[in-house]
């Protein structure tokens, strides 16, 4: 069982080791002009994030966390600056071309679990498979090494609101993992969850990232926060703290 970390005794700064980057921000401004005034969501973001991190991105309301999670995972354009995903600017690819990173790189993980209901456990974790033109034969092994990796055999001809809310983030995190992605993004994953689920799920998460997958998560919550290798505090739209959990 993994031990929480208390975020009042984290004061280290984080230190990059020396290994070629996964994602590189340099100057990214996130901003909305309303009649003559200009509002600013991020400002001038320097983010470095590097292959096999686990990054836990916290900050009060409005701070900027789920926009800024939104630009690296494609879901949003920012206004201003340069996005580089192992080593592409983003910024100058074609909507076809961030298309096919979006599906081949990168998985989410949501608050609200974002399953579709009326379809299957089994048909959900297929759902990407099929967006990606994945064969048969391999969809159908790819989907049953998710059901038995997450111990959800059983619950594959159950609806999702047959399940828990934490069967559901399971089926949620499986289904972002089934294709096989380098970085996993999670809005909030313990969010509608009790503390033993909530547990659960990050544990899961930790599992992913001993094996090589970069996770970056937003959260409120200092312990959820405590899981990640490195803190990244956003306050008003700029990087307040960047740290090492003690």
């Amino acid at each position: 069982m993994l031990r929480l970390h208390n975020r009042r005794s984290a004061v280290r700064p984080y230190t990059r080791p020396k290994h070629n980057p996964m994602i590189q921000l340099n100057a990214i401004t996130k901003s909305f002009t309303q009649g003559f005034t200009r509002h600013f969501i991020l400002r001038n973001i320097d983010l470095t994030i590097d292959a096999g991190s686990f990054v836990s991105i916290m900050g009060p309301s409005g701070a900027g966390k789920s926009t800024l999670l939104h630009i690296l995972g494609l879901l949003d354009e920012p206004t201003e600056g340069a996005y580089l995903f192992d080593g592409k600017p983003v910024h100058a690819l074609s909507e076809k071309q961030r298309t096919t990173l979006h599906r081949e790189e990168i998985g989410f993980v949501f608050q609200a679990y974002h399953l579709i209901d009326d379809l299957t456990v089994y048909e959900n974790l297929e759902t990407p498979l099929l967006y990606s033109k994945i064969k048969g034969a391999e969809r159908k092994g790819r989907v049953a090494e998710m059901l038995d990796r997450f111990n959800i055999v059983a619950k594959k001809d159950l609806f999702p609101n047959q399940l828990s809310g934490g069967q559901q983030q399971l089926v949620a995190i499986a289904r972002a993992l089934i294709i096989q992605p380098s970085l996993i993004l999670a809005d909030e994953p313990t969010g509608n969850l009790h503390s033993n689920q909530a547990r659960e799920v990050m544990e899961t998460l930790n599992t992913l990232n001993n094996e090589g997958v970069t996770i970056i998560q937003v959260t409120h919550s200092a312990e959820i926060a405590g899981y990640g290798s490195r803190i990244v505090e956003l306050v008003d739209g700029r990087i307040e703290r960047d740290y090492a959990p003690a």
